[in-house]
């Protein structure tokens, strides 16, 4: 059975998403009725603690109580906005994301605030979670503005000085603008959304896990299955390579929008024998069991 590193709900229908086609979130009930189908155990649920992109926030204490509902299904993770604490670059965080891990919080995130990844004030949240003995799953994006998610530019340099500040903070790369970083020729378009055809060269975002042990891979949503589904030659090697640090996940927002093509993607390499039952295994849960200490 699969576990879910990445995906949204909530404990009462709230106002609609935009980015989800106008659909609500899906409830836990929701979540738990898809997740039988498609043979899914247990899941990471991530809170949305800033207002960038949605109408909505919740609160961490939301989480909680839902995989107290539910504790053999549900995971909690906690948020932050960098901001918090009177918007400084030295807010003590350390302390809120303390207070959260020993309340059974697993780790932080998605963090979607729509900050540059070398304001200070990101920086400080990266430090505190690195004091704080917790993973950090952040969005990317390629603009500031009218978007959600850290601002990074093309080859991921700043992440890159991210990853060798902090090197003891586990760092799950996820997003559009994260994955389409799989080829080293990708266009200004392409870090907008899902770029097709075949790795011409290797990017940033293998040449980073190759180098910098504490960069993960969040393989969720669209954007993580099209980094592998784009060319699956190239996918089997990359499965192969980063067996040990890339992590099965839906990104599940709306139940009226629900695609889980990464299911059918691992199983039909599994079933080709294109990477081995080790490889599947890993992927589709022993690494999150393992980094998470479930």
């Amino acid at each position: 059975m699969f576990i879910d590193c990445h995906v949204h709900a909530v404990q009462e229908p709230v106002c609609p998403w935009p980015a989800s086609g106008l659909n609500p979130f899906c409830t836990a009930e929701e979540l738990l009725d898809v997740y039988d189908k498609i043979n899914v155990d247990k899941a990471v649920i991530l809170p949305l603690c800033t207002p960038d992109g949605a109408t909505f926030t919740q609160s961490n204490e939301e989480i909680l109580r839902i995989c107290k509902r539910y504790p053999d299904r549900f995971i909690p993770f906690c948020n932050l906005d960098p901001r918090a604490v009177f918007n400084t670059p030295d807010a003590p965080l350390e302390y809120v994301l303390k207070y959260y891990r020993d309340k059974g919080c697993k780790g932080i995130g998605e963090v979607t605030v729509n900050l540059d990844m070398d304001d200070l004030r990101v920086q400080n949240l990266f430090k505190a979670a690195e004091a704080a003995g917790l993973p950090l799953t952040f969005h990317l994006a390629y603009t500031l503005g009218g978007l959600y998610g850290l601002y990074e530019e093309p080859g991921l340099k700043k992440l890159e000085k991210a990853l060798q500040k902090f090197p003891k903070l586990k760092f799950f790369g996820h997003s559009q603008t994260f994955w389409a970083e799989m080829d080293a020729n990708v266009t200004a378009v392409g870090r907008k959304g899902y770029p097709k055809g075949k790795i011409t060269e290797e990017g940033a975002i293998p040449k980073l896990m190759r180098k910098y042990p504490n960069l993960y891979g969040d393989v969720s949503a669209g954007s993580g299955w099209n980094a592998l589904a784009r060319d699956e030659e190239y996918a089997v090697k990359f499965l192969n390579e980063f067996q040990d640090r890339l992590m099965f996940g839906t990104d599940i927002c709306s139940p009226q929008n629900i695609q889980t093509p990464l299911v059918d993607f691992l199983l039909k390499l599994r079933s080709e024998k294109k990477i081995s039952e080790t490889v599947f295994q890993k992927v589709a849960r022993e690494n999150i069991i393992r980094i998470l200490d479930l």
